[in-house]
């Protein structure tokens, strides 16, 4: 009789293992896609990206520059900050860009004290307010993420200043920002661990829940967290970190299934260990069984398409047709960022100026 029990068990725990994580069948018929480059006009780099639509597209980059479309990249406008000769452009790059229309968006500015900043417009970028200016020596913030439940939500994050990882918070689309207090919540980080201000994902917010991806140590790690007042959990992402590897960005479609994508950023074409996926909200990360073709710096899910996701960086492109496990090379072009507006479409952007539409195949 206790067999018999001890083996039913097995069988109701295998199925649960089987129901709640189940490899997905890639059904995918399309041809691969190729991105088409748009005329930005300019040799500025954008790791920052934020597609509003088909249409509407912000980016921002390099030497303060921020530019934006109406129209799908026929054309692009320069909406930069204005800065005084004092503070000089030049000094400000805007990593990581947040927006939810063709007037209303956020900008984050990285480096040491007051160089991390962020900057908010409403006017489609005709004039521009800092809404938050860093004030701790230590303190280098790397990106932010705003929920799409609540959109008005924002968190941006520093690397850790006192040995824990600093996050401030808005609660009005970045009109205004506080220092988020930990109380002891958010784990130690480890001695040389960080985050890379590489394509404005190092942090995430998808379905209530929040994640933080970390390099610097071996292997990178995972933060998650439902409510980052109260508490957060740590993992291993199963992707190899160093001096400047590790999880470059983290990427959730729903509470449950995410995608991890990273490397070495000074070895751009070393692609062991470089991508993971989680199917329980990232309290556990299994390794790819083929990686994409080098360093990858961002992974963006397609809507509407359930199990593909695309990822770039500096070497190339890749796509996923089943949820990470296995990645196909597609393109060989040089990007930082990556968003996906809907199943049809994706945006990326880059070095020297590099800025594409990809449009997906039919299935």
């Amino acid at each position: 009789m206790q067999n018999l029990i001890a083996i039913l068990t097995l069988a109701l725990l295998a199925t649960h293992f089987t129901t709640a994580c189940q490899t997905p069948t890639s059904t995918s018929t399309s041809r691969l896609p190729s991105w088409t480059l748009t005329p930005t006009n300019t040799t500025q780099q954008f790791r920052g990206l934020g597609p509003v639509s088909n249409d509407i597209v912000w980016v921002s980059g390099t030497k303060g520059t921020v530019l934006r479309t109406n129209d799908a990249g026929s054309t692009w406008t320069d909406v930069s900050p204005h800065f005084s000769l004092s503070e000089n452009a030049s000094n400000f790059e805007f990593r990581d860009i947040e927006a939810w229309s063709a007037n209303s968006a956020v900008i984050l500015s990285i480096g040491e004290g007051n160089l991390s900043r962020i900057y908010q417009t409403r006017d489609g970028g005709e004039t521009w307010k800092m809404t938050f200016v860093n004030q701790e020596a230590a303190a280098f913030y790397d990106c932010m993420a705003f929920e799409k439940e609540i959109p008005s939500h924002g968190i941006a994050r520093s690397d850790p200043v006192n040995g824990r990882f600093r996050l401030i918070e808005t609660w009005d689309s970045g009109s205004h920002w506080s220092i988020l207090s930990m109380n002891g919540t958010l784990p130690a980080a480890l001695p040389g661990e960080f985050g890379f201000a590489a394509s404005g994902t190092c942090i995430e917010a998808a379905a209530g829940r929040w994640y933080i991806a970390t390099g610097g140590v071996d292997p990178g790690r995972i933060f998650r967290s439902t409510n980052p007042r109260l508490g957060w959990h740590l993992s291993n992402s199963s992707i190899t970190g160093a001096a400047a590897a590790g999880v470059f960005s983290v990427r959730f479609r729903d509470a449950k299934d995410g995608i991890a994508v990273g490397g070495d950023f000074e070895k751009p074409t070393a692609n062991k260990d470089i991508a993971s996926w989680s199917c329980d909200g990232g309290v556990e990360w299994h390794k790819a069984v083929s990686f994409p073709g080098g360093y990858r710096s961002d992974v963006a899910w397609v809507p509407g398409r359930k199990d593909t996701a695309v990822a770039v960086g500096t070497s190339g492109s890749d796509i996923t047709f089943d949820g990470g496990r296995n990645w196909t090379g597609f393109g060989n072009g040089t990007f930082d960022a990556v968003e996906c507006i809907n199943r049809g479409v994706c945006w990326a952007s880059g070095a020297r100026g590099r800025v594409a539409k990809l449009v997906m195949g039919d299935e």
